[in-house]
C-alpha cells in the first residue's frame, strides 16, 4: 500500500516538474513584514498577506513595473505577521491561516490553508499574455464566473468574461450580463482575478484538473481568500471590494412595472388599481415610453414626452403623497434621432472612433452613439440629467442596456481606453456616477440604482442587479434561484429576477403565482414583463390576483426580518439568499443544490418550480430541527423529506430556536413602524439557548448605522428544566428617536401550559391553545427586561 502511494506521488511530481521546469527560482526578498518578492528567471511574484484569510499575488516582469490600478479592490492595511521558513530547496511564508510554499528546483508554488493544500500553480503566469493556470483537486466543485445558468457546479465550462445580454433564456445560459472573474470552490476558497478586461475563465473544460484565467490585457494579479466557513470568506471578499450600502426601506416593498406604461393616465390608473384592490405598493417603474411614444428612435431623449406625460411633476408628487415612488429607466445610448443628439455632440460626451468623432453604429433601437461614462465631461452631463429629473420628483433610477448591449471593439473611450478594456466595468462606472453624486449633493439620501450589468465590487455603489430578460416559462423560472445564489456569493446580494418572467406572451397563472410566491424570499419584489400579458397582479385573473396579494402581504409582514437581512449584508457582506452549503460547508452534495435555499439565517425556502407539482424534495440542514412556517409541523434536521405542496404558498420552514418578527400589513412602507410586532419563537428542547437581534432606523437616512442613528432589539431565550427566561434588551443610540413601545410574543411548539409568567417581577396574562403560548402587549422601554416562564 505504501509503495503504491509513493509511486503515485513520484508520478505526480514528475508531471508537475515537466510543466514547471521553464521557470527557475533565483532569489527572494522581504519588502515589509507582510510582503515578499520572489525573483524567477521570467519575472517577479509578489505575495502580499492582508490577514490570515486573504492573500494578494501579483506578477511583475521587472521589480519596478507598475500595474494598472484596480477597479474593484482596495487593500486594507495588513494585519498579518508572517514567519519565513527556508531550507536548501523550499521556502515557506507561514502563518496560522493562508500560507505559501515555494519549491525552488524545479520551481513550484503551492497555496495552503492551515496546512491543507488549496491549489497550486500549473505553469504560473505567462510572460506572453495575461494568463495564469492552477492545478486543482479531482473532485472539488467550482462555482462563480458571475451570472450564468449552468447549474451550481460550473466545472467543465469555459466562461467568456464579456458582459452580454441573453434575451429569452431559460434553464441554460453560458453568457449573461455579469461576467465576473471569480472562482469559488467547495474546498472553501475564493479566487478573484483582479482585472476587468475581457477574457475567459476556464473551469476545467478539458477535464485535466485545471483552472485557467486569461484576459486580453491588463494586470496580472489575483486575490485568494480561504477560511473555515463561507461567512468569513464573504466578509473578507466584501472588505476588499466594498459592501452594499443599506438601501431605503421602501425598496424592499412591492413594485408596479411593465414594458411599459404609455402615459401619465395609465400610470396613475395602475397605482389607483393597487389601492382599490388593497394590494401593498411602494413604487412604480416607468420603462422607455416616458421619453417617447415609440420604442424606436427616441432613446437618448431623457426628458418626459409631453404628449403622453403632460405634467410629470404633478404626477410624481401625487404618487409620492400616496407613498409610491417613481423609478425611471435610463439608457447610455444616444440615438441620432434623439432630441439631445446635437447637444451631446456639442458637449463632447460620446465615445469616439479613430478619427476623434462620435462613433456611430446600428443596433436594435436605431443608429446610435454611446455616452462615455469614463469621461469627466460626460459624467457631469449625465448627472445633471439625473439631477433635473430628481428635482421633478423621480426617486429611483433604472439603468438598462449597460453591458453595454452593443459595444463595437473599435470604439475609443476617454484616455484612449479600448472598448475591450472597459466593457465589463461600464455598468459599474455608470452606477458610480449616480452613487457618488448622491453622496456629494444629497448625502442624507439612499439612492435606488437598478442595473443589469457590472463588474466585481459594483455592490459598493448601491447597484441592485437583476437577471436580465428571462423567458416567461417554467424553464426560465427554474434558473433564477441559482443565479441569485451564485451572485450573492460573489458580493452582489441583491440579484433578483423579473417576477413572473419577462420575455414572451405566455399566460400561465400557475407559473405567475409560483414565481411571485418565490419573490417573497428574493431581495427585490418586482414583477415585470413585456406588456402582451400583464405583469401586475391587479390585472390578472381573480385566482392569480388573490394568491399574489397573499404573497405580497407576507412580504410586507416580513419587513422587520428582511430589513435586518439588508443590514447584515451592509455590515458583513452576507447575502440575503444563501445556498445550503453555507450552512454545512463540508457536506459536498449540497454544493449542487439551488432549488432549496436559506432566506437569511432562519428561513428555509423551496420554491415550486414545475407545473402541477404535488411534492417537493427538501433537504433540512442538520444544524437544527425545522418547523413548517404555515402549519408548525416539525421536521428533523440532517435529512431529505418529500413535502406536499399547496396552492396557497410554497414550502417554507423556520429554524428551531428562531425569532421571526411579523409586522402589520400596510398599503406602503411609509406607514410602517417598528412597533406592535408579533415575534414568533419556534421552541425546541434541543435548543437550550437562542439569541437574535433586529436592526431598525428611519428607513431612509444614509449612514444611519455609522452615525448612531438607529435602534436594536436583542432577544435572548434560555430554557432550563423548571424555568425558561427571555431577556429583552432595547438599545437606542443617541441620535435616534424610537417608536417602539410594545411587542407580542408567540411561542410555537410549547408543550405544556405554564405555571406562571412574570415580566420584570410582575405577573402577566397569557393565552395557551394548541401548543402555542401567546403573550400580548409586552411593554418595551430602553434597557434590559426579563420574562420568566415557570413550567
Amino acid at each position: 500500500m505504501n509503495r503504491i502511494v509513493t509511486i503515485s506521488i513520484l508520478l505526480f511530481l514528475f508531471c508537475f516538474q515537466v510543466e514547471a521546469q521553464k521557470t527557475e527560482f533565483k532569489n527572494f526578498s522581504q519588502q515589509d513584514e507582510h510582503t515578499f518578492l520572489i525573483e524567477t528567471s521570467i519575472g517577479f511574484y509578489e505575495f502580499n498577506f492582508i490577514n490570515r484569510e486573504v492573500l494578494q499575488v501579483r506578477f511583475l516582469e521587472n521589480k519596478l513595473e507598475s500595474l494598472p490600478e484596480s477597479h474593484a479592490v482596495e487593500l486594507p492595511k495588513s494585519k498579518s505577521s508572517i514567519e519565513v521558513k527556508t531550507n536548501e530547496n523550499t521556502l515557506e511564508f507561514f502563518q496560522y491561516g493562508l500560507a505559501v510554499e515555494i519549491q525552488k528546483q524545479p520551481f513550484a508554488i503551492r497555496y495552503v490553508y492551515k496546512g491543507e493544500e488549496l491549489l497550486q500553480h500549473k505553469n504560473g503566469f505567462s510572460t506572453e499574455t495575461v494568463k495564469v493556470d492552477f492545478k486543482i483537486d479531482e473532485n472539488e466543485t467550482l462555482m462563480g464566473g458571475g451570472a450564468r445558468a449552468l447549474g451550481m457546479n460550473r466545472r467543465g465550462h469555459q466562461l467568456p468574461l464579456y458582459n452580454r445580454a441573453h434575451y429569452g433564456y431559460e434553464t441554460r445560459s453560458e453568457q449573461m450580463n455579469f461576467a465576473l472573474p471569480i472562482v469559488f470552490s467547495s474546498k472553501k476558497y475564493l479566487l478573484h482575478f483582479d482585472n476587468p478586461t475581457t477574457g475567459n475563465l476556464d473551469l476545467d473544460s478539458q477535464f485535466n484538473n485545471t483552472i485557467t484565467y486569461e484576459a486580453t490585457s491588463g494586470a496580472k494579479r489575483f486575490q485568494l481568500i480561504a477560511a473555515d466557513d463561507w461567512e468569513t470568506i464573504l466578509q473578507n471578499y466584501t472588505a476588499l471590494t466594498g459592501k452594499q450600502p443599506l438601501p431605503a426601506r421602501w425598496t424592499l416593498g412591492n413594485f408596479a412595472s411593465r414594458f411599459g406604461y404609455h402615459s401619465q393616465d395609465e400610470t396613475e390608473m395602475t397605482v389607483a388599481k393597487f389601492k382599490e384592490e388593497q394590494i401593498p405598493l411602494d413604487a412604480v417603474i416607468l420603462d422607455l415610453y416616458w421619453f417617447g411614444n415609440e420604442v424606436m428612435g427616441t432613446m437618448g431623449n431623457l426628458e418626459f414626452e409631453k404628449d403622453s406625460f403632460p405634467n410629470p411633476e404633478r404626477m410624481m408628487k401625487r404618487l409620492k403623497d400616496q407613498g409610491v415612488k417613481t423609478v425611471l429607466i435610463t439608457e447610455p445610448f444616444m440615438l441620432k434621432t434623439s432630441h439631445r443628439w446635437e447637444e451631446a455632440v456639442q458637449a463632447d460626451i460620446l465615445v469616439k472612433d479613430s478619427t476623434g468623432n462620435a462613433a456611430t453604429y446600428d443596433f436594435f433601437f436605431g443608429n446610435t452613439a454611446l455616452i462615455d461614462v469614463f469621461d469627466p465631461k460626460a459624467k457631469d452631463w449625465f448627472w445633471n440629467i439625473y439631477k433635473g429629473l430628481k428635482e421633478q420628483g423621480a426617486t429611483g433610477w433604472w439603468g438598462d442596456l449597460g453591458e453595454p448591449e452593443v459595444h463595437p471593439a473599435h470604439l475609443i473611450h476617454y484616455d484612449d481606453q479600448k472598448a475591450n478594456e472597459v466593457h465589463n466595468i461600464y455598468g459599474t462606472e455608470w452606477a458610480k456616477i449616480i452613487f457618488e453624486n448622491y453622496q456629494n449633493e444629497f448625502p442624507e439620501e439612499r439612492p435606488f440604482i437598478l442595473m443589469r450589468a457590472g463588474y466585481s465590487g459594483a455592490q459598493k455603489y448601491g447597484m441592485m442587479p437583476w437577471s436580465g430578460d428571462v423567458n416567461r416559462t417554467w424553464g426560465g423560472f427554474q434558473s433564477q434561484a441559482e443565479i441569485s445564489l451564485q451572485m450573492g456569493m460573489q458580493g452582489l446580494g441583491y440579484m433578483h429576477s423579473d417576477l413572473g418572467g419577462f420575455a414572451g406572451d405566455l399566460l400561465d397563472d400557475e407559473l405567475y403565482v409560483r414565481w411571485l410566491q418565490y419573490g417573497v424570499f428574493q431581495p427585490i419584489y418586482r414583477p415585470h414583463a413585456q406588456e402582451d400579458v400583464a405583469a401586475e397582479p391587479v390585472f390578472r385573473s381573480d385566482y392569480a390576483k388573490n394568491l399574489a396579494k397573499k404573497a405580497i402581504e407576507l412580504r410586507y409582514q416580513l419587513l422587520p426580518y428582511n430589513y435586518h437581512l439588508a443590514f447584515e449584508n451592509s455590515t458583513k457582506g452576507i447575502p440575503l439568499m444563501r445556498p445550503l452549503f453555507m450552512e454545512e460547508p463540508d457536506h459536498f452534495e449540497l454544493y449542487n443544490i439551488s432549488q432549496t435555499y436559506l432566506w437569511g439565517n432562519d428561513f428555509l425556502v423551496s420554491p415550486v418550480l414545475e407545473a402541477e407539482q404535488s411534492q417537493k424534495k427538501v433537504y433540512f440542514p442538520s444544524t437544527n430541527n425545522w418547523f413548517d412556517f404555515y402549519t408548525d409541523e416539525q421536521f428533523e434536521g440532517g435529512q431529505f423529506n418529500y413535502i406536499e405542496t399547496n396552492k396557497e404558498n410554497i414550502p417554507t420552514f423556520v429554524r428551531a430556536g428562531a425569532f421571526i418578527p411579523l409586522a402589520e400589513i400596510h398599503q406602503t412602507t411609509e406607514d410602517y413602524t417598528f412597533n406592535n410586532l408579533n415575534f414568533k419563537y419556534y421552541f425546541d428542547e434541543t435548543v437550550e439557548t437562542s439569541q437574535r437581534s433586529f436592526y431598525n432606523d428611519d428607513g431612509q437616512t444614509a449612514n444611519a448605522f455609522e452615525n448612531r442613528n438607529y435602534e436594536m432589539l436583542h432577544l435572548n431565550f434560555e430554557h432550563f428544566e423548571e424555568v425558561s427566561e427571555l431577556q429583552i434588551e432595547h438599545e437606542v443610540k443617541e441620535n435616534f428617536n424610537s417608536d417602539l413601545e410594545e411587542i407580542h410574543l408567540e411561542l410555537i411548539n410549547w408543550k405544556k401550559r405554564p405555571i406562571s409568567i412574570m415580566y420584570n417581577g410582575q405577573p402577566v396574562s397569557y393565552e395557551y391553545k394548541n401548543y402555542t403560548l401567546l403573550i400580548k402587549n409586552i411593554s418595551i422601554q430602553e434597557g434590559k427586561k426579563q420574562l420568566l416562564i415557570r413550567h
